[in-house]
């Protein structure tokens, strides 16, 4: 049994599809929270279904736009115009191994990027930077999990696959440019604040 591939008796999974500037989506939400987040270059139903039924054998896949329009329209405005942490209840699953791999990609700041080997060193296996490469490469929760800022340890990207540099890159600077903006305004807003100190 492959380790992306979830089993769960009699489960219900509702999906929609969203189309944003960078790459199409499909969202999935379980009775848990968001279960899978699959993303494609351009808008296929079919492909997208297929990859969705791929990982959960067992469930049975409900089309409901209606029940996931704030999901989808959640995910749309993080890949627009990201200002914080895609925040979303999340269905996380996998290996013991992936669940802490994705634990510590959660912990990467908003606007900030990181390493493989950085994520290795960090869940206390500093010799399992391609496993790590692995557990990202298998993410079901795009955006939300954000593997999208792990590079390699040159400092390049990942490359290829399902994100590609080019949107890799352009969703790290939404969120790089997003946080300067922020911390440039709370620079200032600390500033006036001091300036506005009675004098003793």
């Amino acid at each position: 049994m492959t380790t992306d591939r979830y089993f769960e008796a009699k489960e219900v999974l509702h999906y929609a599809f969203g189309v944003s500037s960078l790459a199409a989506f499909l969202i999935a939400r379980s009775h848990r929270g968001i279960a899978a987040i699959i993303i494609r270059e351009r808008l296929n139903h079919d492909a997208m279904k297929r990859e969705l039924r791929r990982r959960f054998l067992r469930a049975s896949l409900i089309y409901d736009a209606s029940r996931l329009a704030s999901d989808v329209k959640a995910v749309k405005a993080f890949i627009e115009a990201p200002q914080q942490n895609l925040e979303l209840p999340l269905d996380i699953r996998g290996t013991d191994f992936q669940r802490r791999v994705y634990r510590a990609v959660l912990a990467i700041p908003f606007g900030a990027t990181t390493t493989f080997a950085a994520i290795a060193r960090e869940i206390g296996a500093p010799k399992a930077v391609r496993a790590v490469g692995s557990a990202c490469a298998r993410n079901a929760l795009e955006f939300a999990i954000p593997c999208h800022r792990v590079l390699r340890t040159n400092g390049k990207w990942a490359g290829g696959g399902k994100w590609g540099d080019y949107r890799q890159a352009q969703l790290v600077k939404r969120e790089s440019n997003a946080a300067s903006i922020s911390a440039g305004r709370s620079s200032v807003s600390t500033l006036r604040a001091g300036c506005e100190r009675p004098l003793r």
